[in-house]
């Protein structure tokens, strides 16, 4: 295969609560789509690179306003994440790409829409719908030996310990896990880890640890699908209110408040669609003046 050369490199440095993003206007550069993949790995090397939890392409649309791809460290392609879309609306407003305060961004998950607070010309928050969450074991996927349709509150023997997840997709898949106490780092890599990869999850999952504080109010922590333990989820924080919701922890409608280890996200499920609002920051512009992977 042969390499390519880009010269000047514009890109874009964000994040959403500590859960960070390379974003690249795709639209200037042409980037094919069998390549993304070995750059998005260049880029997110850590102390090597850039470094990041992730590369977002502005792409071209087929029925929508934007296109968003986005692809891990490792080089696998995402569904989508709620912390990089905010980026991504963030970005695309700011810097003239697509000037509305409500946006329709394609996904490799679907459609999603966001709506973007806007003061002084520059993007304070941003409100996602993100969509109707699936517990069915089929879509997620999940396979249990239980065969049953849902997998709520189901144990699962890792490692040492057995925990109860409840396994819902966001456009991408969760595992959450409820606990009496706040998870360790070091527990939160072990497990986090050993989970992503168990037999049951054939796509393997993200996986979220929660402590419920109250019916409005939680902490999560977070081990990433195809990137590690992450400052904040927003599909996971997502995630995380339906299953607790599905279990009665809090109630539909009512906006919990939750404390990912980069900040708060407010996440509202009605029962049907969930709706995500937080921040998102610039952090810097650059240019890469070579690069030939």
């Amino acid at each position: 295969m042969d390499k390519i050369l880009l010269q000047n490199l514009e890109f874009g440095k964000y994040h959403g609560l500590g859960n960070d993003y390379i974003i690249i206007n795709n639209l200037k550069y042409g980037i094919p789509d069998d390549r993304k993949s070995d750059l998005a790995k260049i880029l997110c090397r850590q102390h090597f690179s850039i470094g990041a939890d992730g590369v977002l392409f502005v792409c071209h649309p087929k029925n929508t306003d934007v296109r968003m791809k986005m692809f891990n460290p490792d080089g696998s392609q995402a569904e989508m994440c709620g912390n990089g879309v905010r980026c991504f609306a963030k970005f695309l407003y700011e810097n003239d790409i697509y000037k509305k305060d409500i946006i329709e961004i394609e996904t490799l998950k679907g459609i999603v829409i966001a709506k973007l607070t806007v003061i002084n010309d520059k993007v304070e928050t941003v409100t996602i719908d993100m969509g109707t969450p699936t517990l069915d074991c089929e879509s997620i996927p999940v396979n249990l030996e239980s065969l049953v349709n849902q997998c709520v509150n189901e144990p699962i023997v890792v490692l040492d310990k057995i925990f109860k997840f409840t396994a819902v997709s966001m456009g991408n898949p969760h595992a959450v896990i409820f606990s009496k106490e706040v998870i360790s780092d070091e527990d939160l890599k072990k497990y986090g880890a050993a989970i992503e990869s168990n037999v049951h999850f054939p796509k393997k999952t993200n996986v979220e640890f929660v402590k419920v504080l109250s019916k409005e109010e939680a902490i999560l922590r977070v081990f990433e699908r195809g990137v590690g333990v992450t400052n904040s989820c927003g599909t996971g924080t997502c995630a995380a209110v339906v299953a607790g919701t599905t279990l009665g922890l809090f109630s539909k409608n009512f906006p919990v408040l939750v404390h990912n280890d980069g900040g708060d996200l407010t996440i509202t499920y009605d029962g049907k669609s969930v709706f995500m609002e937080g921040p998102a920051e610039k952090v810097f512009d650059g240019i890469i003046e070579r690069i030939e992977f």
